[in-house]
């Protein structure tokens, strides 16, 4: 049978061809082309139904929309039904058309372009009789422009009407003379105004003048009307310029400004409006005034009438705001409460904007605004006049809310990023002006825009005052300017804030002062400790090694002082901002927030010198095991030799367990530091804790995912973080100090235990003649024995049928602090003399040296018997004393008695060897590990990141202590590393 390809049949193809073209028929049949009224032709119109374009009739044409048709110039409609017109041309003795277009008429005089009767100016056209009728030629009526009709035609020209006045008082006639002035179509009489006026807006930030289509129309006709007829509108369009040219004036120049306040100068005989000075009679209130000091008289002399609470039957949280709204003419267009979305140009929820008017809450919203939408919503600016709601009921009352432009210059000056003496208190303000950088005309795209890029609201606290009382607050109000070059794609940042402060200065004096006499306090304490570091290395001289201790000291005395001050102050505006139901203090602003932390910032950089010196300390400490196991004899090997009892070789794995176990203490702490750090993240972020230090008065631990969330107080959050992280870590050392080291375990005493177990003493040496000893001797004379013995040792321990553990006879005490002699000191660094030469350069090690093995044996064996014989008291010369501390060098941390011809060993029943480790420093290491933590959270911002990174930094000094700390074990007890493991 023949193989190859199978061929489908020939209907097969066909059919499945006409199935994929029915699929993509049926796919097509609901695609349209894309047409717009401009793809349209003059013969054609845009159908919105079908969105096609279709041909219009005979004789016509497309419309001005392009929307519909129309008849062609010199044809009338003969029928129109809605949807479509009949035409028909005008016969040659009628050849215009009526302008409803349904009639031929003759007409008295030319044509207009659009097929209509054209009359001169002054005249009306007129058609139809007083019925109606149609009439056989059109005539063209003068309007009578004299006493007493004044009337010139209406914009449509069908009609005579009274012309605008300012025509009849200048000229009496509708007609401006020739020696009157006409601005924005009215007349006005010669001299009223300076003729050069400067209709140029002035955009500083760029530098660049824009002579403005809306100014150099209307500022001087809304000018000399405000001025000559007192217009109200007119004069609120003129404040309106003056506002858009950012209150700026010059005593030379006569822009919107300086024609304002000539106006307002030269109408002082018309008395004021509300009995305030600066609220001239038709005027707009624009500014304060312009005397010296005035805006400190304004914003802080006399406080509102109104008092805040945060708690209590009384509450009173609300900020009442209302604006008095006019648009860019002068017309009054409503009040508005101010609230969700009126000053605030970014866009955001009602509920989250309204916080910003909760008193207490910082408030703060940042964004990027296109500029295309600025234009699209806002082609006219509106202009806001302020105040504050005082309430009343039905006699509420209102008090202006003072303004400070950071834009306003005074002869090219910009008086308000000066001192508060040299302002210029103002009070309407725009958010976004797209008009006045309109040259050519006002429907041309603007050269430049101007956007309230910042608006700001302070409230300042009267001082001493427990009652709730703040001052009128301030609104600042800055503005930039936006050159067009493309408009879809530039965009704008802007924001609005509300802040609270009050005079720091008496809570910053309190807090130098703390620090004054606090550090005075160091500085003697650090006086003492370096008293005591001579006494203990038995030096009297003072030299640089001296000051630099000193120095080193009094770091870490000072860094304690900067973290209680400034944990005391982060306390305290926690639980007073917090807690108080009659608002008497509030937070720092971010600003005055520096100082504080570089409070902070010196406590963590001191703390940390401190810390790295007690870690250099640690790491040299000298240690030395001491072995008090005897050799015991043994039946020799031989016969002959039995009457001989040959001694068994000590065994070293004593040291050596207690050498590991040493080394295994090193960096214990009296509390879990993983456990700490949990704990305190638990605390933050899961608890809600970090919700007290946002910075509005509220204390609850949960918030509304859709409320608005404030900005962090650092203060706040560093007293906050602080406490809490110093809270768990003393609950901690408690529960450790009182129950686990009771009851579970105790790493410090049970190292005690095993060195008496072991038989061996271990002596430290912190200082040249100072240091601990714990004395492991013991009483059972031997620890080399098989498990059967040790149980029985143990056993006779327990039920006291053998001696106390303790250096003296009847005592158990086992550790004491020591003092030693001069001469003590010198036979110890005599006896480690030659394991220093080994380690130093080879030029010092002798070429007839031992081999460094039989060294170091020959070296631990002889400092072995010396410090055997010298706890035994073999060496009268070297001999020692045992006493017990005063309470006063208990306290101060000095001996007041120098070991001239003995050694002092003083009991020690606190175990304080722990010094010379992590766990005898774990105040040191919590305030570390705290202040580690809160500059890692405030320079981040992020509890998790400083927590992650506090948990590396203890795992990083924790390694470091260790490899060091076995290797300084090993060099000093002579205990190869090896077997430290």
């Amino acid at each position: 049978m023949a193989t190859g390809t199978l061929k489908p049949p020939a209907h097969r193809l066909r059919a499945l061809f006409l199935l994929m073209s029915v699929e993509l028929l049926h796919c097509q049949e609901f695609i349209v082309p894309f047409r717009a009224p401009a793809d349209c032709g003059p013969a054609e119109f845009f159908d919105g139904s079908g969105l096609v374009c279709g041909k219009c009739g005979p004789n016509q044409r497309s419309s001005a929309t392009g929307l519909s048709c129309v008849c062609q110039i010199g044809y009338r409609v003969l029928s129109a039904n809605g949807a479509s017109i009949t035409c028909e041309q005008c016969p040659p003795d009628q050849p215009a058309v009526t302008k409803e277009g349904f009639d031929c008429i003759r007409c008295p005089g030319s044509l207009s372009d659009d097929g209509t009767c054209r009359c001169a100016d002054g005249s009306v056209l007129v058609e139809r009789d007083a019925q109606g009728n149609l009439l056989e030629e059109a005539r063209c009526d003068p309007c009578n422009g004299s006493s007493p009709a004044f009337s010139v035609p209406n914009s449509r020209g069908d009609r005579c009407e009274r012309c605008q006045p300012s025509f009849i008082n200048s000229s009496r006639s509708c007609v401006c003379g020739q020696t009157n002035i006409l601005a924005g179509g009215l007349c006005f009489p010669p001299n009223t105004l300076p003729t050069n006026v400067n209709p140029t807006v002035k955009f500083a930030q760029l530098g660049l003048p824009v002579q403005s289509a809306w100014f150099l129309k209307n500022l001087y006709s809304s000018s000399a009307s405000c001025l000559v007829y007192s217009n109200r509108t007119a004069c609120q369009a003129l404040g309106n310029m003056c506002v858009m040219n950012m209150h700026s004036f010059s005593s030379v120049s006569n822009d919107a400004c300086g024609l304002f306040n000539s106006i307002f100068r030269s109408t002082a005989a018309l008395g004021s409006t509300q009995d305030i000075s600066y609220w001239r009679v038709n005027l707009p209130w624009l500014y304060y005034g312009d005397q010296l000091g005035l805006a400190s008289r304004v914003l802080q002399t006399d406080p509102l009438p109104i008092r805040f609470h945060f708690r209590g039957q009384n509450k009173n949280t609300d900020i009442k705001l209302l604006a008095a709204v006019y648009n860019v003419r002068g017309v009054f267009l409503r009040w508005e409460k101010l609230g969700a979305g009126n000053l605030q140009l970014c866009p955001d929820t009602a509920n989250r904007q309204q916080a910003a008017f909760s008193f207490g809450t910082s408030y703060q919203e940042r964004c990027d605004l296109s500029v295309a939408e600025l234009l699209r919503v806002y082609p006219e600016p509106l202009f806001y006049d302020v105040f504050v709601d005082l309430g009343g009921g039905e006699d509420k009352t209102l008090l202006p809310l003072p303004t400070l432009v950071i834009n306003q210059q005074y002869n090219e000056r910009f008086v308000n990023q000066e001192s508060m003496k040299n302002w210029y208190l103002t009070r309407r303000i725009l958010l976004v002006d797209t008009l006045s950088g309109r040259e050519k005309s006002m429907s041309s795209t603007p050269k430049v825009i101007r956007v309230a890029s910042s608006i700001k609201i302070q409230f300042q606290l009267v001082p001493r005052n427990q009652e709730g009382q703040v001052f009128p607050p301030l609104m600042t109000v800055s503005y930039k300017d936006v050159l067009i070059t493309d408009v879809n794609t530039q965009i704008i940042p802007a924001s609005f804030s509300v802040e609270y402060e009050m005079d720091q200065n008496e809570a910053r004096i309190k807090t130098d002062i703390a620090l004054g006499v606090l550090g005075g306090l160091a500085v003697l304490c650090s006086l003492l400790k370096t008293v005591s570091w001579k006494r203990r290395i038995a030096s009297p001289l003072i030299d640089m090694e001296t000051v630099l201790k000193f120095l080193l000291f009094y770091a870490g005395d000072l860094a304690n002082v900067f973290f209680v001050v400034t944990v005391g102050s982060g306390l305290y505006w926690l639980i007073f901002y917090k807690a108080q139901q009659f608002v008497s203090v509030l937070l720092p602003l971010p600003t005055q927030e520096e100082q504080f932390v570089t409070y902070i910032s010196c406590a963590f950089a001191l703390k940390a010198v401190q810390f790295l010196h007690k870690l250099v300390m640690q790491l040299s400490v000298d240690v030395f095991f001491i072995d008090w196991e005897r050799p015991r004899s043994r039946p020799g090997r031989t016969i002959q030799s039995s009457a001989e009892l040959k001694p068994s070789p000590v065994s070293i794995w004593r040291t050596y367990f207690v050498a590991n176990e040493w080394n295994e203490i090193q960096t214990i702490r009296k509390i879990s530091p993983t456990f700490q750090i949990m704990a305190v993240l638990f605390l933050l972020e899961v608890v809600g804790f970090s919700n007290l230090a946002l910075r509005d008065p509220w204390s609850a631990l949960s918030r509304s995912p859709e409320a608005y969330t404030p900005a962090y107080s650092l203060i706040l959050r560093y007293g906050l973080a602080a406490t809490l992280w110093l809270c768990v870590g003393v609950l901690q050392a408690m529960y450790f100090t009182v129950f686990h080291e009771r009851f579970v375990e105790d790493k410090i005493r049970q190292f005690v235990d095993l060195c008496s177990i072991s038989n061996i003493s271990v002596l430290l040496l912190s200082h040249r003649c100072f240091g601990y000893y714990i004395h492991g001797r013991s009483v059972h004379g031997h620890a080399d024995t098989n498990m059967e013995e040790m149980n029985g040792n143990l056993r006779r321990e327990a039920e006291s049928l053998c001696p106390q553990r303790g250096l003296l006879p009847n005592t158990d005490t086992q550790t004491f602090q020591i003092s030693i002699s001069d001469r003590l000191r010198v036979m110890y660094d005599r006896i480690r003399e030659p394991l220093s030469r080994r380690h130093g350069p080879t030029r010092l090690v002798g070429a007839t040296s031992t081999n460094p093995s039989e060294q170091s044996i020959r070296a631990y064996n002889t400092m072995n018997r010396f410090l055997g014989s010298i706890i035994d008291h073999a060496h009268p010369e070297m001999d020692y004393t045992v006493k017990d501390k005063l309470m006063f060098e208990r306290v101060i941390g000095m001996e007041f008695f120098e070991p001239n011809d003995k050694s002092i060993f003083y009991n020690d029943e606190d175990h304080s060897f722990s010094d010379v480790l992590f766990y005898g420093n774990e105040a040191t290491l919590l305030i570390f590990d705290t202040l580690f933590f809160c500059v890692v959270d405030l320079g981040s911002q992020s509890f998790v990141l400083a927590a992650v990174l506090t948990y590396i930094q203890q795992m990083i000094f924790c390694l470091i202590r260790n490899a060091i700390g076995r290797r300084n074990l090993a060099n000093k007890t002579l205990v190869d590393e090896r077997f430290l493991i």
